[in-house]
């Protein structure tokens, strides 16, 4: 199990204070300073089965620069939305984690550090 963090994030620690309480196995993946090639974005999307403008953080900065909400969201604009995820990694909603099963989830509650768990 490996979960992408930024340490920043409240809702990461307390995915990690979770995980620890559970006693899990994982691997830490600070993304902002390891960033996630696009293929490794390609891949969690897959296991997650979202599309890139399903985990992007529209709000930052970085996706208003870039006009992220005017973007299209179809087959034809995947490539781009993965690109910019990769080339502004904290536009990535966080923490992510992949489930030993193949799967992931986005864990920003309780429940979902916990269905990651369980898979």
């Amino acid at each position: 199990m490996e979960i992408w963090i930024n340490p920043a994030c409240s809702k990461c620690r307390s995915a990690i204070n979770l995980l620890d309480a559970e006693g899990a196995d994982y691997t830490v993946r600070r993304y902002l300073e390891d960033v996630p090639s696009q293929d490794e974005i390609r891949d969690v999307l897959d296991r997650l089965g979202l599309e890139p403008w399903d985990i992007a953080r529209t709000q930052e900065a970085a996706a208003k620069e870039l006009g992220l909400k005017e973007w299209d969201r179809d087959a034809g604009a995947r490539d781009r939305w993965i690109k910019a995820l990769a080339e502004h990694p904290k536009l990535m909603q966080r923490p992510i984690i992949t489930a030993d099963d193949g799967t992931a989830v986005v864990a920003r509650t309780d429940e979902a550090v916990r269905d990651a768990l369980s898979r």
